[in-house]
């Protein structure tokens, strides 16, 4: 769970900023209460106190209590930043290179996070319903940049005419459906390894630059590390 970043809270106009800031603060409330006191034990009512907003206005961001414990991501547009960043990035970075990016922006502030990310995952394996819940938002999500990184085949790497032979970058062909559920897949298997790893040796590197060595491996094809 990425909780909202300075990034994402410097763009868009004040009325947006304050839209995701509230939600950003609902869904923190949920998790932190959750965690520290079981989530079948949490209100919306002691969400929205905590967060200092109304229950209303609670229901404004979330459709039931458990949305808040489950959210993917608690910046709304982060999953249509990504999917933007995808299709726009050059046209000279592959596919992973333009995930990788993508990611990457809205990682910056995870070392921040990670605490909230923490307790994010207490709070879904204390639950075995928010848990399948959880996993469900992942999956659509993963989906949706995978939509993205078809889009993206289709326009950069698609066949040149009629009479011309499918390249690796070609979604035409066997498996071309494949290709981009995959990638999404490997790539937040990436992202959660990174994050693992970087809590277990928080002093031997930046997380970013975890997280970019583990997508190094990944771009050079996991050859195993030499003896």
């Amino acid at each position: 769970m990425q909780l909202m970043s300075e990034r994402s809270a410097a763009g868009g106009g004040l009325r947006e900023r304050k839209k995701r800031a509230t939600r950003a603060a609902l869904a923190e409330a949920a998790v932190r209460l959750a965690a520290e006191h079981g989530a079948e034990k949490v209100t919306v009512e002691a969400i929205s106190a905590a967060a200092g907003v109304s229950v209303r206005t609670f229901f404004n961001y979330f459709d039931s209590r458990d949305d808040a414990f489950v959210v993917v991501d608690a910046d709304a547009d982060a999953g249509a930043r990504m999917r933007r960043a995808v299709l726009d990035a050059p046209a000279g970075l592959s596919p992973l290179e333009a995930l990788r990016e993508a990611m990457a922006a809205e990682l910056a502030e995870a070392e921040q996070q990670h605490e909230l990310w923490r307790l994010h995952a207490k709070v879904l394996h204390a639950s075995p319903h928010l848990l399948a819940r959880g996993v469900g938002a992942h999956m659509a999500a993963e989906a949706d940049l995978a939509d993205a990184i078809a889009e993206r085949l289709r326009g950069v790497g698609g066949t040149s005419g009629p009479g011309s032979e499918a390249g690796p970058g070609s979604v035409t062909g066997p498996g071309s459906g494949l290709y981009p559920r995959l990638l999404a897949a490997v790539a937040g298997a990436a992202v959660r390894t990174s994050m693992d790893h970087w809590s277990a040796h928080q002093e031997e590197a930046a997380f970013l630059d975890v997280f970019h060595e583990v997508f190094t491996l990944l771009a050079a094809g996991l050859p195993a590390p030499s003896a």
